[in-house]
């Protein structure tokens, strides 16, 4: 794993929400997510309903972004992440353990897991210096 992969892993491990932005045939949508993060997949496990309208966007076009950040109003320690990748139906038994260990009390829901496996990360750190960004791209 590159050390730009290791240091956007370390801060993904420490929050637990992310927003995902959808769109289908010109419409928009964007939700809050809860999330585990599997560093070995590079790749978030959710949650949600076949009735929201980011699920319906994602049947149609599983391309989606999103982005995780720090909530601050200190400059110093701004820090976030932004990512795009793919919306799949999760069949990995290992991810769907994840998530139930991240959040035991969803196993009584039965909730409909999903994996968004990432391909672009670009993290904003002002830790290291004011504006510092690290891109990990897969195509790259």
């Amino acid at each position: 794993m590159s050390k730009d992969l290791e240091k956007i892993s370390l801060f993904l491990n420490k929050h637990h929400a992310l927003s995902l932005a959808t769109s289908f045939d010109g419409e928009l949508s964007v939700c809050s997510l809860f999330y585990a993060y599997s560093k070995k997949e590079n790749s978030f496990v959710v949650a949600s309903s076949d009735d929201t309208l980011h699920i319906k966007h994602i049947k149609q076009n599983n391309k989606i972004a999103g982005n995780i950040l720090l909530e601050t109003k200190e400059v110093g320690k701004i820090q976030g992440v932004q990512f795009r990748g793919e919306f799949l139906n999760l069949d990995n038994e290992e991810l769907k353990s994840l998530y139930f260990k991240a959040f035991p009390h969803a196993r009584i829901m039965n909730p409909s897991l999903w994996q968004i496996k990432i391909n672009y990360f670009k993290m904003t750190d002002n830790t290291l210096g004011f504006g510092k960004k690290i891109v990990w791209d897969e195509t790259t």
